[in-house]
């Protein structure tokens, strides 16, 4: 005989800006619907873990040798911006590795945050929240990197070693209509402006977009490839990574 799933119980119910946010407990897990869009869930967690990790490998990758020149100072900690709290899992992968040396997450749900500072969530990103590398800014990732800062020495405030987004279930399906100028040619010059030299751009997706690769290339962005995902059911996740030129 089948087991049959355990029934999904709401923790708690928001209106926000955007629309409707429900954190649901299933069993021992819990799920974030955004919308009646199911985001994901506790379950598993490896694709959203395999997103920093995926980063973190591009930006070791070694370059091509350049021509010598004179010593400079050490390159300081690599910083990463991720792109969506979700359950956690991102940002407490990112909290384990010591290479980074800022982790900064960008989520636009208040109530989200709260689930995690606060409530159930904390179990995941509990340790990762109390690190002093980690900080939350509460505002929408699009707005974030369409910012335009520019400091007195001419050049882009507050940038980033890599860039790992996961805001949507795909640049081809997205939350909320307004999260389409992310995937944009707007939305990619301004992650490429949030990007340092050498920079990565790594986006989760619950499928391949051969589209999105050839908006990252249109947006100047350098070796350009998707990375399958081998998830515990269904078809690979994946994460499409770019790399802004030297």
């Amino acid at each position: 005989m089948a087991t049959q799933a355990p029934y999904a119980t709401t923790v708690e119910r928001r209106e926000g800006p955007h629309g409707e946010v429900v954190l649901r407990e299933r069993g021992e897990h819990f799920e974030i619907i955004a919308n009646g869009c199911f985001l994901m869930d506790t379950s598993d967690g490896r694709s959203e873990r395999l997103l920093v990790d995926a980063a973190l490998d591009a930006l070791d990758a070694p370059a091509p040798a350049p021509a010598p020149a004179p010593a400079a100072a050490p390159h300081p900690a690599p910083a990463v911006l991720i792109g969506g709290l979700g359950v956690g899992f991102s940002l407490a992968r990112a909290a384990s590795q010591g290479r980074w040396g800022r982790i900064v997450v960008i989520e636009r749900e208040q109530a989200i945050i709260d689930w995690h500072r606060d409530g159930p969530l904390s179990r995941i990103s509990g340790e990762a929240l109390a690190d002093p590398r980690c900080e939350i800014i509460h505002t929408d990732l699009v707005d974030y990197v369409g910012e335009n800062r520019i400091g007195s020495d001419g050049t882009y405030q507050d940038t980033y070693d890599a860039l790992c987004l996961d805001i949507d279930n795909g640049p081809d399906w997205t939350v909320t209509d307004d999260n389409a100028n992310l995937y944009s040619p707007q939305g990619l010059a301004g992650c490429m402006r949030r990007l340092r030299p050498g920079g990565i751009l790594a986006v989760w997706s619950a499928q391949p977009s051969p589209a999105f690769e050839d908006a990252l290339r249109n947006a100047g962005f350098n070796l350009v490839r998707t990375e399958e995902i081998q998830v515990a059911r269904g078809v690979p996740d994946v994460v499409h990574l770019a790399v802004r030129p030297a």
